[in-house]
């Protein structure tokens, strides 16, 4: 799963023997993991935070918890820790951490998670809300569906045609339309309630 080097797990046990308590360890989990904005997230891990769920990496002197979700992201990934003139600092490789550009000839699908990932629903999530790819009409018609504070938002209808529509259309000319199939009626915890508020996007 992970390769952990030498110089790495020497840097972890004086930071657990400096640091930590007896039994610790370390988590690693992933942030947003498959989207452009994936992130590596360290920190120690007492024994009561341990998860059935976890994938452990037995380490000389201590272990590794992977935080069960996230452990897809970290396939082939290695850590190792640099030395450097002011002292040293961990280099996390992950190839799977975070998503890369379409190619040129990727399809509608592809593009289309790629600019919602990227682009979009880091914007919505100031809001507390999302949005995802139900499907594509064959006439190039998108059917997203909102969720989170957008589910019941009442101004959904202007983040959908100011905001996600319009991006999309730049970013992907072959997108003829937009449509939002979200029950909206359903929303346990919209961002506005009623007509009000405005967009996640802006205007």
């Amino acid at each position: 799963m992970i390769e952990i080097s030498e110089r790495a797990q020497a840097h972890f046990r004086h930071l657990l023997a400096t640091q930590g308590g007896p039994g610790w360890g370390v988590r690693i989990r992933a942030s947003n993991g498959g989207t452009a904005r994936g992130e590596c997230e360290l920190a120690f891990c007492e024994p009561g935070d341990i998860d059935g769920g976890d994938v452990v990496i037995a380490c000389n002197g201590f272990s590794v918890y992977v935080d069960g979700p996230s452990a897809r992201w970290f396939e082939g990934a290695a850590i190792d820790y640099d030395e450097t003139a002011t002292g040293g600092e961990l280099a996390v490789r992950a190839p799977h951490l975070r998503c890369a550009p379409p190619n040129a000839d990727a399809g509608l699908v592809e593009q289309i998670g790629y600019v919602l990932e990227t682009e979009i629903n880091p914007r919505l999530a100031a809001h507390r809300g999302n949005v995802s790819l139900r499907e594509v009409e064959a006439d190039g018609t998108v059917v997203l569906q909102f969720g989170g504070g957008c589910h019941g938002c009442g101004a959904v209808d202007a983040t959908l045609r100011q905001g996600v529509e319009r991006t999309l259309r730049e970013r992907i000319p072959a997108i003829t339309a937009v449509r939002d199939a979200t029950d909206h009626s359903r929303g346990e915890d919209p961002y506005y309630r009623g007509n009000k508020g405005a967009s996640a996007l802006g205007g």
